[in-house]
């Protein structure tokens, strides 16, 4: 694995971070496990969202140096000290907070409408 792929992944686990910093654990739609899931809701579904949000959360990255910086700084620390770290940068960056939360709006709305998809860590 490259530098830079590593690196990209160490800032979107650290973007992950910060949704799980700022929304915690958001509670499942789906009451009854055994029912079938809403329309739209199949795990192609949940990939396509993520693979959108990913794409847009690289992009952002890349056109904000000082955000991708400072994500790509949190690469080995470990997570309580991330956590930390990203609930600090994101009270001191309140645009960049709610960029980001925007840009991940759409694995919430997903996650809301939804409920937990088997095998999906959103």
């Amino acid at each position: 694995m490259s530098i830079d792929t590593r690196r990209l992944g160490a800032t979107l686990a650290g973007c992950g971070a910060i949704v799980a910093a700022m929304f915690g654990q958001i509670p499942s739609a789906a009451a009854d496990p055994d029912a079938p899931p809403p329309p739209n809701c199949t795990a192609a579904d949940m990939e396509g969202v993520r693979t959108g949000v990913q794409f847009a959360t690289s992009a952002y990255l890349f056109t904000h140096p000082d955000v991708n910086a400072f994500f790509t700084s949190l690469a080995g620390v470990p997570r309580a000290q991330v956590l930390e770290r990203v609930k600090a940068y994101m009270a001191a960056n309140p645009q960049t907070a709610a960029d980001i939360t925007g840009i991940r709006q759409p694995l919430v709305d997903i996650k809301n409408r939804c409920g937990q998809l088997p095998g999906s860590a959103v």
